[in-house]
């Protein structure tokens, strides 16, 4: 059965998360130094979800030693936007990471899409709603929608990974893409110094 715990400024020092926890953020938009980090959403893999809403201003020391506690495997789905907006919102770098979209790109090159919904679909067989995707996540409080929404990020990340890493290691991907997800912090970094296009790796 799914739990959903919303708290306010910071993950209570009680709650700890051993091995892996599922990551998640909902900003109010795309653009990574304009539109706020409001929401960050962390899964235990055992069906309960904490959603921690950012206050702007408010530091939230529990949660940073979470997501850079280098025992603890964040497990995100296209990690690279998180990673960045964590960075640069709350001035510290996620690691070790794990990102779902880039193994999926790395051993399911037969599938045209790749975003969450699709692969709780097809490894799944989970349908998940993204209605939400667009909502104002700035919101003092909250819906109960969204919050659905949110934790639906990240309720499914731990079983996306272990499907993904027997594809992975089937196909012969898996250093690959341990090395991949390695780069995510030079990558963040990159974004958030507008190297995202162009790619400084291309020829021209």
């Amino acid at each position: 059965m799914t739990k959903i715990v919303l708290h306010k400024g910071d993950l209570p020092k009680d709650i700890n998360f051993t091995g892996s926890v599922a990551v998640d953020t909902e900003t109010m938009g795309l653009n990574l130094h304009r539109d706020r980090l409001c929401l960050v959403q962390l899964g235990d893999g055992k069906g309960t979800a904490h959603l921690v809403q950012i206050i702007p201003g408010q530091d939230c020391p529990n949660l940073k030693k979470l997501l850079t506690d280098k025992n603890v495997l964040k497990i995100f789905h296209f990690a690279r936007f998180d990673v960045a907006k964590i960075y640069n919102d709350l001035g510290v770098m996620v690691e070790p990471v794990y990102c779902t979209k880039i193994a999926s790109k790395l051993c399911r090159t037969c599938a045209p899409y790749h975003g969450l919904k699709n692969l709780c679909y097809d490894l799944l067989g989970v349908s998940v709603s993204k209605e939400q995707q667009c909502s104002d996540w700035g919101a003092e409080k909250l819906t109960k929608d969204q919050c659905q929404y949110a934790a639906n990020d990240v309720l499914y990340l731990h079983e996306l990974k272990e499907k993904l890493d027997a594809l992975l290691k089937r196909e012969g991907r898996y250093e690959i893409a341990m090395e991949c997800f390695d780069f995510l912090k030079t990558r963040a970094k990159l974004d958030l110094l507008d190297f995202e296009e162009p790619d400084i790796f291309s020829h021209h």
